[in-house]
């Protein structure tokens, strides 16, 4: 007789992007499967799997994570920001103009991590210097920029901001 296995699922309940969504996950599966099989939102990129290249970057509670090494359960009760979230309106954000106007992307692949911890840095007024901007980054990997364009685009952005 052939034994069959019902998949056991948890309720949860999460904010992304300013929208609440209340999903059951099956326990195995990644916030980075989530975000994109379930809600759609294929921005962010899995690149390696394993939490090392950071194409998976999103926010949680205004923090970078990688999203391929957090277990959707783990996303109970949070607030998530994607990148699809830095453009308001359909008008891109200081950020992502910054990228276009440095050449800060080339194949794109790991743009939408970049994007996310730059934007970190930012909001949290860590972009100082080449240094700090360079440090933030040391968690993400780009094949085909030197990331010096990247770099010059968020600091370009930390310079125009008004500062407190």
């Amino acid at each position: 007789m052939a034994e069959t296995t019902a998949r056991r699922t948890i309720p949860i309940s999460m904010l992304v992007n300013g929208c609440r969504h209340h999903l059951a996950v099956d326990p195995r599966h990644t916030l980075a499967d989530l975000l994109r099989d379930q809600l759609g939102l294929t921005g962010l990129h899995l690149g390696c799997e394993q939490g090392v290249c950071g194409a998976c970057t999103v926010h949680i509670d205004g923090e970078p994570v990688v999203s391929c090494l957090t277990l959707a359960v783990e996303a109970q009760d949070v607030a998530i920001r994607t990148v699809e979230d830095l453009a308001q309106d359909g008008a891109l954000s200081a950020l992502q103009q910054a990228f276009l106007a440095h050449g800060a992307f080339q194949c794109g692949y790991c743009t939408p991590g970049f994007l996310m911890v730059g934007q970190h840095l930012l909001d949290q007024g860590l972009a100082t210097d080449r240094d700090a901007v360079r440090e933030g980054l040391s968690g993400n990997i780009c094949r085909c920029t030197g990331y010096e364009p990247i770099i010059d685009a968020i600091l370009s952005v930390a310079q125009q901001e008004p500062r407190a």
